[in-house]
């Protein structure tokens, strides 16, 4: 902020509501972008969102590979009113036919898709969820 007249706009206080996010690596190359997220709940694709449900469902692909959990999760999500995005990690060699072919099994299921070219990206968007 600038100036007084930009520091009207501020929130003085953080989220009254403390909200919960579920991270799941749909891969195993992306497993270590989300195994240790402090205060981020994490479980792989081959469980079941079972426990308290979540704000926000957040999936994280490689894209080029295969992701047929997205379908089960999407549909669980959806059943349960749970917003989801997806993060699509694509790599320099992966062609625009192989991420075509990732997005195609996650679009139908996330309310928003991210593609980024860098883990980092994907690591710091996940610390903000803290």
């Amino acid at each position: 902020m600038n100036s007084a007249a930009e520091a009207r706009f501020r929130l003085p206080v953080g989220a009254a509501v403390a909200r919960a996010v579920k991270v799941i690596a749909l891969d195993p190359a992306c497993d270590r972008l989300v195994a240790s997220r402090g205060g981020i709940s994490f479980d792989h694709a081959g469980r079941s969102l079972s426990g308290p449900p979540p704000d926000l469902v957040v999936m994280v692909v490689t894209a080029g590979s295969d992701a047929p959990a997205a379908a089960r999760i999407g549909q669980i999500c959806s059943d349960r009113r749970i917003t989801t995005a997806t993060f699509v990690v694509r790599a320099a060699s992966v062609t625009d036919e192989e991420l075509s072919r990732t997005l195609a099994q996650v679009r139908p299921w996330s309310l928003m898709v991210v593609i980024t070219n860098d883990d980092d990206y994907v690591e710091d968007i996940l610390r903000s969820f803290r």
